[in-house]
């Protein structure tokens, strides 16, 4: 089963529409938002980004140049919704600081993306997975975003391991997907909605699953 086909099936599963703003499904007014929400989602649920993002915005700093001229105290505190808040004070502010030496925007959409990928990558609290939502959501390059849901539908298909690196996986759908960020933006989308709602991490709803037929641990879950 192709990639394309497995992406047939969630459109089925998951059938209502998805979020079409300017960043596709990630809920963002700007791409500089998009940025701060891409180091603040870091292990917490995107509700609690939210918050943070709107005392930011309630506060006038949602800029670069205004979260520079924050104490680190004034700025974990904004961000204290998002959790480890002195830890990504630090990250937004790194964030920020590469932000405010390389943009804007318009500046950093005339580079290339793997310069662009690997400046990101050099930027303090910035992963392989953050880098990638700023490429793909914010600047529109075709970059696959690989995160824990990815990997647990795919090792539960049999299709990777579990233990399967992060820059192995990507390159994965890279290679057998047409390079198109706005494929690579519902693909993504749509893994996350199954993750959430099929294939949970405890307890996942086989029954209901339409990959089942073609997923190593449905079909044993099946037959058990």
């Amino acid at each position: 089963m192709s990639l394309l086909d497995i992406l047939g099936l969630l459109r089925q599963q998951h059938s209502t529409p998805l979020r079409n703003s300017r960043f596709g499904w990630w809920p963002a007014r700007s791409a500089f938002d998009l940025m701060v929400g891409a180091v603040l989602t870091q292990n917490t649920a995107w509700v609690n980004v939210e918050k943070s993002i709107a005392r930011l915005r309630e506060a006038g700093c949602l800029d670069a140049k205004a979260i520079l001229a924050l104490s680190p105290e004034q700025l974990a505190e904004l961000i204290r919704s998002s959790g480890y808040y002195n830890v990504k004070q630090k990250r937004l502010r790194a964030l920020c600081r590469w932000y405010w030496e390389k943009g804007p925007l318009h500046r950093l959409k005339r580079r290339e993306t793997e310069e662009l990928r690997a400046e990101l990558l050099s930027v303090h609290g910035v992963g392989p997975e953050t880098a990638d939502d700023i490429l793909l959501y914010a600047l529109g390059r075709p970059v696959f975003v690989v995160d824990a849901y990815t990997r647990r539908v795919f090792s539960r298909m049999g299709l990777v391991s579990s233990r399967v690196g992060y820059e192995e996986l990507r390159q994965l759908f890279e290679r057998e997907l047409p390079r198109d960020a706005k494929l690579y933006n519902e693909y993504h989308a749509r893994i996350v909605l199954h993750g959430k709602r099929v294939c949970l991490a405890r307890e996942p709803r086989c029954g209901e699953c339409r990959l089942r037929s073609r997923c190593v641990y449905g079909q044993a879950a099946e037959s058990s």
